[in-house]
């Protein structure tokens, strides 16, 4: 047998991956069904062949060296690149993928998210899941940078190139009032007058916004600018002020949306799309499977308790 002693292989790999996660090399072990010296063995191996620690040994819990942090996002590129390799020689089956990592926005955290992960953790049986939630530019960043393997996120405009793109929903922006502000008055004269409790601009939503206003020849007054939508909606309950925020966003602030006024947006129309994007054929079928999965989460969970409880979005909230 060659000795690999000095080389980089994919076992080692493995080896560190697991040993990483479970931050133990007898629980390592038992899941790679090997001993825990010859988990051990790999370990100081991979260390040697590349020349750094990557592991804190003789701590409890074993602890990532700042080496093997890095080491360990490389590591997951790798072992996800094998089992591309292996699904495309074999019938192009990501069943034995051994790492996804899913991105979605906040949006769906609540509901459409643990549902999807059921399906998935059925579908990739072999799979461990990293679940990563925020801000859709966030997502877009560490999907570009191999991080994540797919995103469910808000789309930026134009795409790259690099880019598998799949439409899930149009969701239209709404004005969340004070209960009793417009009356039978006009909406924007009123909403001139009043406030604005505006959605973050360091978010995409809150620059979508905001370039729509000025689009429309509207410079408002405000004075807060808030991340939140629990805090946004609080804030107009209370009656401080206005904002400009989707359905997504009022469904997610429950507690506050019977004290909140939801009308249509008293300018041109204005909308966002959510869709899921992956690396182009980097994962085959998978990405179009997932897409329809979600669609009918998406109207079942979303769609139509929205409808329900804001009959003025009609079709304009719509699964695609």
């Amino acid at each position: 047998m060659a000795d690999t002693t000095g080389r980089v292989t994919l076992w080692g790999i493995e080896v560190f991956a697991a040993t990483a996660e479970e931050r133990s090399i007898s629980a390592a072990a038992r899941r790679l069904d090997a001993s825990a010296s010859a988990v051990s063995q790999q370990l100081t191996n991979l260390e040697a062949a590349l020349g750094t620690v990557l592991m804190d040994r003789s701590a409890r819990p074993i602890a990532l060296t700042p080496s093997g942090e890095l080491f360990r996002r490389r590591a997951q590129v790798i072992l996800n690149e094998a089992a591309e390799a292996r699904a495309e020689l074999t019938g192009r089956d990501l069943s034995q993928l051994m790492r996804f990592n899913l991105g979605m926005i906040e949006d769906f955290d609540a509901d459409v998210t643990p549902r999807l992960l059921s399906q998935m953790g059925d579908r990739l049986s072999s799979s461990r899941f990293l679940l990563e939630t925020g801000a859709s530019h966030r997502l877009y960043d560490l999907l570009e940078h191999r991080a994540l393997d797919m995103i469910v996120a808000a789309e930026i405009g134009a795409t790259a190139s690099w880019m598998e793109v799949h439409p899930l929903l149009e969701e239209p922006f709404v004005a969340a009032v004070p209960k009793g502000l417009v009356g039978d008055g006009d909406p924007l004269e009123v909403l001139r007058k009043t406030p604005l409790i505006r959605y973050t601009t360091r978010h995409l939503m809150g620059r979508q916004i905001d370039e729509h206003l000025v689009a429309e020849g509207l410079r408002l007054e405000y004075r807060f600018e808030l991340d939140s939508y629990h805090s946004i909606m609080a804030m107009v309950a209370s009656g401080a002020g206005w904002s400009i925020l989707t359905p997504l966003g009022v469904m997610r602030a429950g507690r506050f949306r019977d004290a909140v006024e939801i009308i249509e947006l008293p300018l041109a129309p204005l909308s966002r799309r959510i869709s899921l994007i992956a690396r182009k054929d980097a994962l085959f079928g998978m990405p179009a499977e997932i897409a329809g999965r979600l669609r009918p989460l998406l109207e079942d969970l979303i769609v139509a308790p929205c409808r329900l409880r804001m009959p003025l979005l009609g079709d304009s909230f719509r699964v695609l």
